[in-house]
């Protein structure tokens, strides 16, 4: 049996640190991979940022990038799946694969709209039933994961 191909999760120019501090706690829960992209709005030695993370930062895998397209250089052949409210799918009608990186933007403004619409295909949303604009960054990566996690029999 082939072993499991990891999740990864992209965060692109994240500027809030207890997000990416929950994100990164969760990635360690799940050995999912992290990936940070570009300009991050704090340091990743912030307080904060450890303080989310608690004692758990030796169980994650963390990678730096300068741009999304160096960290998909780095992979080829690799599928990123991108989320965005204004995706055309939800994450549940998505059929996730193992080893997917799923790539979130920066909590005030998300992913370019551009790359949405040029990957109108591998882009999910998750529903919003309200005038809420947008989930917290790390609510929002906790769902898509664990029903990436739950597609692909991980949670059995």
């Amino acid at each position: 049996m082939e072993p499991f191909k990891p999740f990864h999760i992209v965060l692109v120019e994240p500027e809030i640190p207890p997000n990416t501090g929950n994100i990164a706690r969760l990635c360690g829960a799940t050995r999912t991979v992290l990936h940070l992209v570009g300009k991050l709005g704090f340091s990743t030695d912030d307080r904060y940022l450890k303080r989310a993370g608690l004692d758990y930062w030796h169980e994650i895998e963390i990678h730096y990038w300068q741009d999304l397209d160096e960290l998909k250089h780095a992979h080829p052949g690799a599928r990123f799946v991108y989320t965005s409210k204004k995706a055309p799918q939800s994450h549940v009608a998505f059929a996730f694969r193992e080893g997917d990186f799923i790539v979130f933007g920066k909590e005030t403004k998300g992913l370019p709209e551009e790359l949405i619409d040029a990957n109108l295909d591998c882009s999910v949303r998750i529903p919003i039933f309200s005038t809420v604009r947008s989930l917290n960054l790390s609510t929002a990566a906790g769902i898509v994961l664990y029903e990436a996690l739950r597609q692909t029999g991980r949670l059995a």
